[in-house]
């Protein structure tokens, strides 16, 4: 077996780490061009930062989820504040030469850093995002390395500060799809568990199901390797119980410094192993439908592994995947005589004390079914799914997560 591992140029995780935001980010430039949440008022102490170390700020309020016309507006915006390049710093006449002494900074959740991200490439590489967007685009490799990003979560769910792709939504073809590239890794994760004290049950439970969903995929899927392994087995066994105390108190430090290491764990397994049917249908649900991505994998998550397991059950080849499952099992309820069978279970129970609603609450409907399926079908998620699934039996996963 030949296997890679990559990530961030440099990981700094702890309680206060956002401190040496303003330090971190003057090594790599002059001026920040920060993307933050809807609320640019929480990243009050980030900005500071960033002030004090010297550096000229601007700032970016990313709406919500990103889309393909959010991310050009954000270009344009950072392409404008960046100036005219400095005589002789490079060639004026190359649009993709990157802007000298700029820093990207996402601070937020997966939409700030998926559009930071999406940004930074793209202030080095020419064009517009859909010559490299995958499915609906023209899929170009890019070639230029990005802007220097920093990414600051501030929930733990997404894992992006440790991957090499960001998701951007296409309403008018009812479909997210990501910019792809080992360039595309931030510079630096900078990783403080304290900005996630105080975040509403509903986002500590959508955000934290999202990130036990990037750990089970990677374990279980086709291309899981020793290093993921490690990671994701790790993750497993500690992210039911401290998502159960961080939904009952969200200032508990101990549990959010936990998810946050779960969630960064989860962005590099995902992005050295791959996913599988959960994300591979979280995409066109959340094109299709206003669910979050965190809402749509916690809906998804018990039913998909009940459907997995099953399909592997009845194909002759299930054996070593279904061992994964079990040890699964192991992992996630501390149950040494766990099987296949037992995880779907406890993954339901824990969804049921967080809440966890269906799909039909975000519109989805029995006549929606085949058409999403259908469109899953072409996720690269699909690709490393532990088993090939039928039509049926994917539009199964989406009927029992109705």
């Amino acid at each position: 077996m030949t296997w890679g591992f990559g990530g961030p140029g440099e990981i700094l995780f702890g309680e206060g780490a956002v401190r040496e935001l303003g330090k971190r980010a003057a090594a790599l430039g002059t001026r920040a061009f920060v993307v933050t949440g809807r609320d640019p008022g929480r990243a009050a102490a980030a900005l500071d930062s960033l002030q004090a170390a010297g550096l000229e700020v601007a700032v970016f309020p990313a709406p919500g989820e990103p889309t393909f016309t959010v991310l050009r507006s954000a270009l344009a915006e950072a392409r404008k504040y960046a100036g005219p390049p400095a005589e002789g710093a490079h060639d004026a006449s190359d649009p993709a030469a990157p802007p000298p002494g700029l820093v990207v900074v996402g601070f937020g959740g997966g939409s700030a850093l998926d559009l930071a991200k999406g940004l930074g490439i793209l202030l080095s590489n020419p064009g517009d995002p859909l010559d490299y967007a995958e499915v609906i685009g023209a899929g170009r490799p890019f070639t230029a390395p990005s802007v220097p990003v920093i990414a600051v979560p501030t929930t733990a769910g997404t894992g992006s500060e440790a991957t090499k792709n960001a998701v951007f939504a296409e309403p008018s073809r009812g479909v997210k799809v990501s910019l792809r590239s080992p360039h595309m890794y931030p510079r630096l994760a900078l990783v403080d568990p304290g900005l996630c004290l105080g975040l509403p049950s509903e986002v500590t439970a959508f955000t934290g199901l999202d990130a036990l969903t990037q750990v089970l995929e990677p374990f279980v899927c086709l291309k899981a390797n020793p290093a993921t392994d490690a990671l994701c087995a790790a993750a497993l066994a500690e992210t039911a119980p401290a998502l159960r105390r961080a939904f009952r108190d969200g200032g508990d430090l101990a549990a959010r410094s936990i998810l946050s290491r779960v969630s960064l764990f989860s962005g590099l397994a995902l992005g050295n192993a791959g996913l599988g049917a959960m994300h591979g249908l979280a995409a066109p649900l959340g094109g299709r439908f206003p669910v979050p991505h965190g809402a749509a994998c916690a809906a998804l998550l018990a039913p998909a592994a009940a459907v997995n397991i099953r399909a592997l059950r009845n194909r002759d080849s299930g054996g070593p995947a279904l061992d994964r499952y079990a040890r699964a099992a192991r992992l996630v309820t501390g149950n040494a005589a766990a099987g296949p069978e037992d995880l779907p279970a406890a993954l339901a129970d824990l969804a049921a004390d967080l809440g966890i609603p269906g799909l039909s609450v975000w519109g989805v409907r029995e006549a929606d079914l085949p058409g999403i399926a259908a469109d899953a079908g072409t996720s690269s998620s699909m690709k490393a799914n532990p088993v090939a699934l039928s039509a049926p039996e994917t539009e199964g996963i989406l009927r029992a997560a109705l």
